[in-house]
């Protein structure tokens, strides 16, 4: 194959190394070819290579594109988020708090830790409810039926969490566990008084 070469950018550091080709195959179309090579311990080289072709390049693009446009909006949001975090949930802008978030945009707009910050109602002087909430989420692994098989006693070993909090969520999941049980058997429970 008859391969023209256009244009090479390459990069690196320690042993890793890429290399960016910009190619034209001889049926005259334009590939980019990306290698990394990666010094091994035997001191030689091994190395991996994709290739995207010139139909693909808009995907590529965009994709990359995408993929900066939201690590930087993640990181900026981070470091907002940091900073209003020590100031407490009042302080954040009303679009950031969950609960007018919720009225604005509705539920779906919440993450969990938001929605089970709403139960909490709120942190303590260092954490705030959704630092709180995301802390209880990480424990489970953000598995929201091992949240729901959380004990009393259990939920109160999370600083900021008493009696009241941990009632009101063990109370909102049981509730959901009962409409999930009412809509998969078409049976409503009731509970004397």
């Amino acid at each position: 194959m008859n391969i023209q070469h256009l244009q090479r950018e390459s990069f690196g550091s320690g042993g890793r190394h890429y290399f960016l080709d910009f190619n034209k195959a001889s049926n005259n179309s334009d590939y980019i070819r990306i290698t990394r090579s990666d010094l091994q311990a035997d001191k030689t080289f091994k190395s991996t290579t994709i290739v995207v072709f010139e139909q693909d390049f808009h995907f590529l693009i965009e994709s990359f594109s995408m993929l900066f446009t939201n690590v930087i909006y993640r990181k900026e949001v981070a470091k907002r988020q940091e900073e209003l975090r020590t100031k407490g949930i009042k302080s954040w802008e009303p679009e950031l708090r969950p609960r007018e978030k919720m009225i604005a945009q509705g539920c779906a707009a919440l993450s969990d830790a938001e929605l089970l910050a709403m139960l909490i109602g709120s942190g303590t002087p260092d954490v705030t409810a959704v630092d709180l909430a995301e802390k209880i989420l990480e424990s489970v692994d953000h598995d929201l039926s091992r949240l729901s098989k959380l004990s009393l006693a259990q939920l109160k070993k999370f600083n900021g969490i008493g009696n009241a909090k941990a009632l009101s969520v063990i109370s909102a999941l049981e509730l959901g566990r009962r409409k999930d049980l009412a809509a998969n058997t078409g049976f409503r429970l009731k509970l004397a008084k």
